[in-house]
């Protein structure tokens, strides 16, 4: 019975493996001069704890393409990149760029980087002074 349940959880463990969550394709020619301008600390900051989800320089681990964990990564990839691509952020309008910089200050405190990606990645983590230094920074760009 036991050895049953073995092989039917293995079975579907590897079917699960053609089922894939599929991320946008990363476009052939970035143009460099569309990402986001910030200071080089808050740009270094942002290229640690953002662009694996918020751009299209996403390191995927190789859990990454393992289901159902792989299901969950991406997913949170194709979610951050719809919310915001940081290497595209000059095409957007100006009233989506005071949208996301009014969500990275309500984000920032609480739920970014979220804690699953964090406990993978522990330099991702931000200090309390870097993410009052990227408040600041994005409240600058914020028309009253």
């Amino acid at each position: 019975m036991l050895r049953q349940i073995l092989l039917w959880s293995l079975g579907t463990l590897l079917l699960a493996q053609f089922i894939q969550v599929s991320i946008p394709d990363i476009p052939k020619n970035i143009d460099k001069s569309e990402e986001i301008k910030a200071p080089k600390h808050i740009a270094s900051i942002l290229k640690t704890s953002c662009y694996d989800c918020h751009s299209y320089q996403t390191n995927l681990p190789w859990y990454g393409n393992i289901a159902p964990i792989s299901w969950e990564v991406r997913n949170h990839i194709k979610e951050g990149r719809a919310w915001v691509n940081f290497q595209k952020f000059s095409t957007y309008s100006q009233e989506k760029k005071e949208k996301i910089y009014k969500g990275i200050i309500k984000s920032i405190n609480f739920r970014m980087p979220i804690p699953m990606y964090i406990k993978m990645h522990e330099d991702a983590k931000l200090t309390q002074a870097q993410r009052k230094e990227i408040k600041t920074w994005a409240k600058s760009h914020i028309k009253d």
